[in-house]
């Protein structure tokens, strides 16, 4: 789908003019009963620019247009196996403007503080929607990220607030989306993934214990290598992280294959994959991981 020229100016338009109407446009946003149809979610990320992540590969500026953005929301929106997205408040009000937003799982991100390759990047402040604000902008769940480095102290505030955010969403029957990443240092001292398994088992121990309940608590996690021992750690439902595209879209498309096979593993949550294909082709790329997962759902016992 593209905007046209007169959608796409009426979103500053109404920034400009009527901002309070925007807020009713949330409030207004007509919901779903329950956030799966089939016991599988299938949520398009765009959160990405909040915490500074502009460039894809090659190109600096590849997610720098927000039209271009939207365009490949909208495509991706358009195939009925998608349920939602996962969004900063300016996307997410920008996509509810354009009608696109009515009987979908609408997922505010909520700690965009650790800027991608700032100093204090494990240092994930909360600068995003809070609890009260997802409520208040009518939306379904609330995601955080949690990158867990044991041998850096600024773990520790991340670690306490994600804990009280998931307490809170806990107590407004909110889902909970947690996105446990253990980390570690390069030889330059950057933050960056630690991709040894026996960390991320402990990190997903750690998310999954998080708050006074764990009754509404989901889980974002890598389809690593050894999917079986991750997706055997809890029996909270799984969601399928995405991450920057590889150079192999097939091997990305047959890792998410295996995992959906494991019986706790639920659904996606995938965004530069599908929405910056190396090919350009959105829908395909949408229609592909649509697949896998109607498959993975028809084939599990209800």
């Amino acid at each position: 789908m593209t905007i046209s020229d007169r959608q796409y100016r009426h979103l500053t338009d109404v920034r400009v003019h009527e901002p309070a109407s925007i807020a009713k446009a949330m409030a207004g946003r007509r919901r779903r009963e329950q956030l799966t149809r089939d016991g599988a979610l299938f949520i398009v990320a765009a959160d990405h620019t909040a915490r500074g992540m502009v460039g894809l590969r090659s190109d600096p500026r590849a997610m720098a247009d927000r039209r271009s953005m939207l365009d490949r929301l909208l495509t991706a929106l358009e195939n009925p196996r998608v349920d939602g997205v996962l969004a900063s408040a300016d996307i997410m009000e920008d996509l509810v403007l354009l009608g696109a937003l009515e009987d979908r799982v609408a997922v505010g991100t909520m700690n965009r503080g650790g800027l991608a390759g700032a100093t204090w990047e494990l240092d994930d402040r909360f600068t995003a929607y809070d609890t009260d604000h997802l409520v208040t902008a009518n939306l379904d769940a609330g995601k955080m990220l949690l990158r867990i480095d044991g041998a850096d102290d600024r773990t520790v505030p991340t670690l306490h607030a994600c804990s009280e955010a998931v307490r809170a969403l806990n107590d407004r029957q909110m889902m909970a989306m947690v996105e446990p990443i253990p980390y570690t240092k390069d030889p330059s001292g950057a933050a960056v993934w630690d991709d040894d398994p026996e960390r991320l088992l402990q990190a997903v121990g750690v998310c999954a214990a998080l708050g006074g309940s764990s009754a509404y608590t989901w889980l974002k996690i890598q389809a690593t290598a050894d999917i079986a021992a991750v997706a055997a750690m809890t029996s909270q439902p799984l969601l399928l992280l995405g991450g920057a595209p590889g150079p192999d879209p097939e091997a990305t498309f047959a890792s998410w294959e295996r995992a959906l096979s494991e019986p706790t593993v639920r659904g996606l949550v995938v965004g530069r994959a599908l929405l910056y294909p190396p090919d350009g082709d959105v829908s395909a790329s949408v229609d592909r991981a649509a697949d896998l997962l109607s498959h993975a759902a028809s084939g599990r016992p209800s």
